[in-house]
């Protein structure tokens, strides 16, 4: 008789380099390709809870994007930390893993390096599913103006936001009133921020991803069948840029979830479940 219980695709870590950084990935599973990117200030472990649903079904590699978890983070003199960036060397891993082309989902910042691959290299891209996307100008709360004050902004950021701040962002921003948090996951993710070139890699990266303008300008060019995941109370990026995002791009599906700014950590069965049916063309 068959298990009805298999163990989940063991996980395998590993280091690859792309653009000449040392690049702390995630690998389980086998099938199509599958990339997961991470948004700011976490690494692949905000995937956590949905790789196992995945992994059966897909072969899934999860970067931390330079600068970020266990990833080596350069200089910004030696890094030029962006979208950009990311997305380059987003297409030197999936060259690395010699899978030809993959699937990607991407969340937050992560989404904006999905949707720039795909515009940029649609050649590498199958299917996209961008979530809770940053790819329009939003608004800040004081918390994320305060980095951006002129000469105390950086010295704030790289000094004095401490752990009970970094919980605090989670707990009023991340989440909905009353989620249950992975506490133990968001305080890795601040050990993995808490270090002098961690901050001031995470530091270039918020104030290059403020202009969101080179995102927008890329959108209308993507032919990728796209599959835009929101949380409906998501406070970084409000839900309207959902309705837009899927009106502006030219092959895209909208799906709203009840959540805030991580579906994919509120609602993981459900995200995973809708995400897989996208991916494989049953949705």
């Amino acid at each position: 008789m068959a298990d009805k219980n298999p163990d989940p695709p063991a996980r395998v870590l590993r280091d690859v380099n792309a653009r000449g950084v040392r690049m702390r990935v995630l690998e389980a599973g086998s099938g199509p390709a599958l990339l997961l990117v991470h948004g700011f200030l976490v690494s692949h472990r905000s995937f956590d809870d949905i790789i196992d649903a995945l992994a059966p079904r897909f072969h899934v590699i999860a970067p931390d994007l330079p600068g970020f978890g266990e990833s080596e983070k350069p200089s910004p003199t030696r890094y030029p930390y962006g979208i950009e960036a990311f997305a380059e060397s987003m297409a030197d891993l999936i060259a690395a893993f010699g899978v030809g082309r993959a699937s990607v989902i991407g969340h937050g910042m992560g989404a904006a390096v999905a949707l720039t691959l795909a515009a940029e290299h649609p050649e590498l891209v199958t299917r996209l599913v961008v979530e809770d996307a940053l790819c329009y100008p939003f608004p800040l709360s004081l918390r994320g103006r305060l980095p951006l004050l002129p000469v105390l902004g950086g010295a704030i950021f790289k000094q004095l936001y401490g752990r009970r701040t970094f919980r605090s962002y989670f707990r009023d921003e991340f989440f909905r009133p009353g989620a249950a948090l992975p506490h133990e996951r968001i305080d890795q993710h601040y050990d993995f921020f808490n270090g002098p070139s961690a901050r001031e890699s995470a530091y270039a990266v918020l104030r290059a991803i403020l202009d969101t303008r080179p995102i927008v300008a890329r959108i209308t060019r993507i032919t990728t069948p796209t599959l835009v995941v929101w949380g409906r109370d998501d406070r970084i990026f409000p839900a309207a840029s959902a309705q837009r995002l899927a009106r502006e791009l030219p092959q895209a599906k909208l799906a709203i979830l009840d959540a805030a700014h991580a579906p994919h950590e509120e609602r993981p069965r459900e995200f995973a479940d809708l995400a897989a049916q996208f991916l494989e063309g049953k949705r």
